[in-house]
């Protein structure tokens, strides 16, 4: 299935602020807020998106945060075979690499999904798998929803997950998600936590 990642370290005032399924459109609305608060995040990048928007990928790497692998179309891994799930991950590398100027190091399943086959193709790749501490159900619920749930799990190591994009969508509408990383982001730096990726 993959060895994964589900928290950072316990004895650091830290937390780890990731999105999944970007990059979209609305991508440097969340650059913006995390510039503005000097916070690093994670950004794990569908290959799809990444070619219908290889700038936004640049800029996301540009500005030092992290780019990790989400798959090249967002595929739910159970229904791949072991050879399908090593090409949706190895095309992702390819296109993020050519966009951002260097492979992933950091994988993160579509939908959390983990299947046979992910293991032997993350150590080939040398991806870590990553997942999360605490998931934030940006993509159905409102911002003071989200902002609560994530507030809530807030704690040394956490890895908090949100989403910049919606699958592989184009022009996906995250407005909730940016509202929400917008009262998040200095609220986390109130209670003394710092930005890792």
């Amino acid at each position: 299935f993959g060895d994964s990642v589900h928290r950072g370290p316990r004895d650091r005032r830290a937390i780890a602020v990731t999105f999944d399924d970007g990059p979209s459109e609305s991508t440097p609305r969340i650059l913006e807020l995390l510039e503005k608060h000097q916070a690093a995040a994670t950004f794990f990048q569908c290959g799809k998106n990444v070619q219908r928007l290889p700038q936004v990928a640049r800029e996301v790497a540009g500005a030092a945060h992290e780019i990790g692998n989400h798959g090249y179309a967002h595929n739910q891994l159970s229904f791949l075979s072991r050879r399908a799930i090593r090409e949706e991950l190895w095309w992702a590398q390819v296109v993020i690499a050519e966009a951002a100027g260097s492979a992933p190091v950091l994988f993160r399943a579509p939908y959390g999904v983990r299947w046979p086959g992910l293991g032997e193709a993350q150590r080939e790749l040398g991806l870590i798998g990553v997942m999360w501490t605490a998931l934030g159900r940006d993509w159905k619920l409102q911002a003071k929803k989200i902002f609560g749930r994530l507030l809530s799990a807030a704690e040394n190591g956490a890895i908090l997950c949100l989403h910049d994009g919606r699958e592989t969508q184009r022009n996906p509408d995250i407005s909730q998600t940016i509202e929400a990383v917008r009262c998040l982001l200095p609220e986390l730096q109130a209670r003394g936590f710092r930005f890792e990726t």
